[in-house]
């Protein structure tokens, strides 16, 4: 289990700093920290996509943001990958399936952020699509923040491989 730093978030979910938070109640809280769920987040950024309010939130290697616009995405930070999970305030089903060890997305898009600009890639069809109207100075500030705190020894343990040919049974 990752260490929790002080000014990081707390897992909690509170959205307070974990020193301000469950930091000084340690005889109370259990040993472990709960470690939040992806879907439970992604419920949350799901909810504040259908109020239009804009956020950006960071778990792990995910940063989930939502548009006043009422559009959600889930982005994963090591491999760009990303899927949005609301549009026009609607909620998007995704499938997710996650356990102690293991997390599976299907993964719909890659994403990168250039010229103060949000660039999607659609794994399906190559096509790109260009949302200037997200918030990708925040976002690319929490990709940057998450991706720094990751030694690269450590990248390639994030991910199983798959060959190219799983990979284009997949699309």
């Amino acid at each position: 289990m990752p260490k929790i730093g002080r000014n990081d978030l707390c897992f909690c979910g509170s959205g307070k700093k974990f020193k301000k938070c469950c930091l000084g109640n340690r005889a109370s809280a259990p040993a472990r920290p709960a470690i939040p769920s992806v879907k439970t987040e992604v419920e949350k950024i799901q909810e504040s996509a259908a109020a239009k309010k804009g956020a950006v939130l960071a778990l792990g290697v995910f940063v989930l943001f939502s548009t006043t616009s009422g559009d959600a995405w889930l982005l994963e930070v090591t491999d760009m990958d990303a899927i949005q999970v609301a549009q026009g305030g609607e909620k998007v089903a995704v499938q997710i399936e996650e356990n102690p060890e293991t997390i599976e997305i299907n993964w719909t898009h890659k994403f990168d952020v250039k010229n103060k600009k949000f660039i999607l890639t659609s794994y399906k069809d190559k096509s790109e699509e260009i949302r200037e109207e997200y918030p990708v100075h925040t976002i690319l500030s929490t990709v940057k923040k998450i991706r720094s705190r990751i030694p690269p020894e450590l990248i390639s343990t994030i991910h199983l491989d798959n060959d190219e040919e799983t990979l284009a049974q997949a699309g």
